[in-house]
């Protein structure tokens, strides 16, 4: 694991997390903006999960406030946790219908990218399509499928993961929308996924698995699902002999320059 200089904030002994006015007023910032970056780009479902989740504009959220909207549309619940995890847990948290979420915000001098998950990017990026049952299920299957794979396969099963949940967009009647938390929480990323400078695919589970991707830069390549239901769908396939299919063939030459060292 990576080191992180952050650190999240620890409830007190009634379970209520204090954070000072200046991170209120980071969220504030990051709330306001995005609301209006997302409009006309953002899919329905993340849009209708936006309006249960009623996140507070003033302030940071408490993470009970999250779970009785989720507890109530999909009995999902978010489960504080440090800045950054190992993936076990992660997938046991999934595999038990519980979202990680860091209980810290970024800093005013990364307002627009960090790259540790913050709890402005879990609750406004991901948590609104968790009210979704069809995004609920498919990311309980992921949760379930990573606690039972083996390292390699988890690789794998990450391209998956961030190709969809992180970064992907999704046809609807009205255009192409972005249903992916990465972009949503990224005013940036939400301008540049809908636009015509990165590549647009149809979504396929085992290209997705063979793309590569860098987490420090603007995704050169979207894959574009036909529907949200598709994801539930794909939760009813076996995604595990896809992943094995993927290894066979191995990866795509990289989109994307290397990092420099």
């Amino acid at each position: 694991m990576k080191s992180t200089q952050y650190l999240a904030r620890e409830p007190d002994e009634s379970g209520f997390i204090h954070y000072p006015d200046s991170e209120h007023q980071v969220w504030h910032t990051l709330i306001t903006r995005q609301l209006e970056v997302i409009q006309g780009r953002a899919c329905q479902e993340y849009l209708d999960g936006i309006e249960q989740l009623a996140l507070p504009l003033e302030r940071i959220p408490q993470l009970g406030e999250v779970n009785r909207v989720l507890e109530a549309s999909t009995g999902w619940n978010v489960a504080r946790v440090p800045a950054l995890i190992p993936f076990q847990t992660f997938f046991e948290l999934l595999a038990s219908k519980r979202f990680p979420v860091a209980t810290f915000i970024r800093t005013p001098e990364e307002l627009d990218y960090l790259q540790e998950p913050d709890i402005f990017h879990e609750l406004f990026g991901h948590c609104p399509l968790l009210t979704n049952p069809w995004f609920a299920e498919f990311t309980h299957t992921y949760g379930k499928l990573g606690l039972k794979a083996s390292k390699e396969e988890r690789v794998y099963l990450a391209r998956l993961y961030w190709l969809t949940i992180e970064f992907g967009l999704v046809d609807t009647p009205t255009g192409r929308r972005i249903y992916g938390g990465g972009i949503l929480s990224s005013p940036k990323e939400t301008r540049y996924a809908l636009s015509d400078v990165p590549e647009h695919q149809a979504f396929d589970p085992l290209e997705a698995m063979r793309t590569p991707y860098r987490i420090d830069i603007l995704q050169p390549l979207y894959f574009v699902l036909p529907d949200l239901k598709r994801l539930f769908e794909l939760a009813q396939e076996d995604i595990m002999a896809l992943v094995q299919q993927a290894r066979q063939m191995g990866l795509h030459a990289p989109k994307f320059p290397p990092k420099a060292a």
